[in-house]
């Protein structure tokens, strides 16, 4: 069963995707706190920003704050850490991007904030899983973050991939991507190229790496992803 869903999963994110920003959540996710592995990718149609419009992360996202009380608090963990956000003054922008998460199953916050070639990278803490416990979101000019551990709709098959799974069967893959180099592209755009380990189980050997693209144009808006295929 794992397998297939891999399979499906492999299968619908191969063909270069145009939008994967962080919208509703995806309504059947392929992951647990406790493994984070990728979830499935969003429905068509998606765009930046929900029914209120785009996030908009930022510097000013960043929060650090005690988490601690959480863990034996009796309030649901999400709940409790807003509440401690809000208990240390976190900004506006800082609790929108936590419940961000909270919509999307996850009790995180932004906890660092970096550029490179222009392109905002936003450190996700995910600070109550049992593994996984960071993330990161690619942040266009206008603040719409892209999440690296999740892919866009779309539907392609790759024979160096079904190759791949018809050797390693139950095979997944393991968040979190990890950056692997920058890549200029025609008109000052640039590409950032993440990848994310093949496992068979979160502990076991890494089988390949699952390459993907993500594309700004030279303004520094996000131009979309695109699946490179294994290593």
């Amino acid at each position: 069963m794992r397998s297939t869903v891999l399979a499906c999963f492999l299968a619908a994110a191969l063909l270069g995707c145009q939008q994967a920003s962080l919208d509703p959540a995806p309504e059947t996710p392929v992951t647990d706190a406790a493994n984070a592995r990728l979830p499935l990718p969003d429905h068509e149609g998606a765009h930046a920003g929900d029914a209120t419009g785009p996030l908009g992360i930022g510097p000013d996202a960043v929060w650090n704050g005690p988490v601690d009380a959480c863990r034996q608090d009796a309030t649901a963990i999400d709940t409790c850490l807003l509440d401690a956000m809000r208990a240390s003054d976190a900004t506006p922008a800082a609790i929108a991007a936590s419940e961000r998460l909270r919509g999307r199953g996850e009790a995180g916050y932004v906890s660092a904030w970096d550029e490179r070639d222009g392109v905002g990278i936003a450190t996700i803490e995910y600070p109550f899983r049992a593994n996984t416990n960071h993330g990161t979101w690619l942040v266009d000019r206008d603040g719409r973050p892209t999440d690296v551990d999740s892919l866009a709709d779309s539907a392609l098959s790759v024979p160096s991939i079904e190759a791949f799974l018809a050797a390693h069967p139950d095979a997944h893959p393991f968040a979190p991507a990890e950056f692997v180099e920058r890549r200029a592209l025609p008109d000052g755009g640039v590409r950032l190229v993440y990848a994310t380990a093949m496992r068979s189980c979160h502990a076991c050997a890494v089988l390949g790496r699952l390459q993907v693209a993500y594309d700004f144009d030279g303004e520094r808006d996000f131009a979309g992803q695109q699946v490179l295929g294994l290593e």
